[in-house]
């Protein structure tokens, strides 16, 4: 049996708030407390620690860099799923099928990448419908734990339910043996998507520009200011022309003038 774990108090929540939003821009409600609760929990049992305070000051103290990432893995790790809001996956293909002329490679960028799943529904689609041009995809996030999952390629059997049947013989292999209940993205599709670390509260370099930004799902744990850096700093990666698109629950009216709506969740830089 565990012992109880520590209550936290109304102050130590705020000092947590705080922090992880001057680190990810995340905004953490009050609502949140729980989950806050729930998640780091387990770290001070880790560390034997017997209030929340103790662990804001091992966190702010300089001394634990790695558990300061861990914090932030705990408390950024979303739910996603393959081919989640499949709408932006047809009209992905569409726009491929169109603009897949040779030429430089065609680039998409997966913003709030978690462990993958987002980042390969697009490397099948560009599999199956960009075939004249070379392409690549670029998967970013702020949490390593999860960039490591979507490095390794390995789900479990649940979690494949959106992929059509016809990409998920072509592009995913069943675990035997030890890997039994898994499957294991095929390494050829691997191989065309790189994933790396990328606050996108920081200015961002090095990354290149891209045909299609997906940043869905994330924004709806930002403040306004926040939005509106997160944007600023990712529209330069954006070629004249490309496409930007957010979850269907997220809007970029009033956060940026550097787009046009095509439709709601999917805008167009000019040019």
């Amino acid at each position: 049996m565990h012992a109880t774990r520590p209550t936290i108090t109304d102050r130590e929540f705020a000092l947590f708030q705080r922090l992880i939003h001057r680190l990810a821009g995340i905004s953490l409600s009050d609502a949140k407390r729980v989950l806050l609760v729930g998640r780091l929990g387990r770290r001070l049992d880790h560390h034997g620690l017997a209030t929340y305070g103790e662990y804001y000051r091992l966190l702010s103290s300089g001394n634990d860099p790695d558990e300061l990432q861990k914090m932030v893995d705990l408390l950024t790790t979303n739910e996603t799923y393959f081919f989640r809001e499949p709408q932006h996956f047809d009209f992905l293909r569409d726009l491929v099928r169109r603009e897949a002329v040779a030429g430089s490679p065609f680039r998409i960028w997966s913003g709030a990448s978690s462990s993958g799943e987002e980042a390969y529904s697009m490397a099948m689609v560009l599999a199956e419908h960009c075939l004249q041009r070379p392409w690549e995809v670029f998967g970013s996030d702020i949490s390593l734990t999860v960039l490591a999952k979507a490095k390794a390629g390995v789900y479990s059997q649940e979690r494949i339910s959106g992929i059509p049947p016809a990409c998920l013989r072509k592009y995913c292999l069943k675990g035997v043996r030890g890997q039994e209940g898994k499957l294991l993205i095929d390494s050829g599709l691997r191989q065309r998507v790189s994933f790396a670390q990328v606050n996108l509260t920081q200015p961002i370099s090095g990354v290149g520009s891209f045909d299609v930004i997906f940043l869905r799902n994330v924004m709806i744990y930002f403040d306004l200011e926040t939005k509106r850096r997160v944007i600023a700093n990712m529209l330069p990666c954006l070629k004249p022309g490309g496409h930007f698109i957010v979850g269907h629950a997220e809007s970029l009216n009033g956060l940026t003038d550097g787009l046009q709506t095509v439709r709601p969740t999917i805008y167009r830089k000019p040019g």
